[in-house]
């Protein structure tokens, strides 16, 4: 998996980093299972500080989408089973970007109709 980050963006880059690792899970292109690069390697693939690589890994293992161990490095962790706390946390990340949407004059139907497509998008493996 190829992960870009945008280096002039407002976004951190060791969010662009965790995010591209979640949608890469969630779009298969990771399995649990497999192993990640080190955080040195990665960082010099990348072309960032090792901190950061190391940050990003840290906020995926405390999340529950990695597994880290000193010898073997990072893992992607097995599938997380259904969380009902999850909803509060995706109503929360959710309400500025709803916000946005109705601000710009969107309506109900097109913000549903663009988050299932960006769903199916995802699921497609980014196809």
């Amino acid at each position: 998996m190829l992960i870009e980050v945008d280096f002039a963006g407002e976004v951190p880059i060791y969010t662009q980093v965790r995010d591209q690792i979640v949608i890469g899970i969630a779009a298969g292109l990771l399995k649990p299972g497999e192993t990640l690069p080190s955080v040195r390697r990665l960082a010099a693939d990348i072309g960032i500080n090792v901190h950061t690589v190391n940050k990003a890994y840290s906020l995926l293992r405390d999340e529950g989408f990695l597994l880290m161990d000193r010898r073997s490095g990072a893992e992607i962790a097995p599938l997380m089973t259904e969380d009902p706390s999850f909803d509060e946390l995706l109503s929360n990340k959710l309400i500025p970007v709803v916000a946005e949407a109705i601000c710009r004059r969107m309506d109900i139907e097109d913000f549903c109709l663009t988050v299932r497509k960006t769903y199916s998008f995802i699921k497609r493996g980014g196809k």
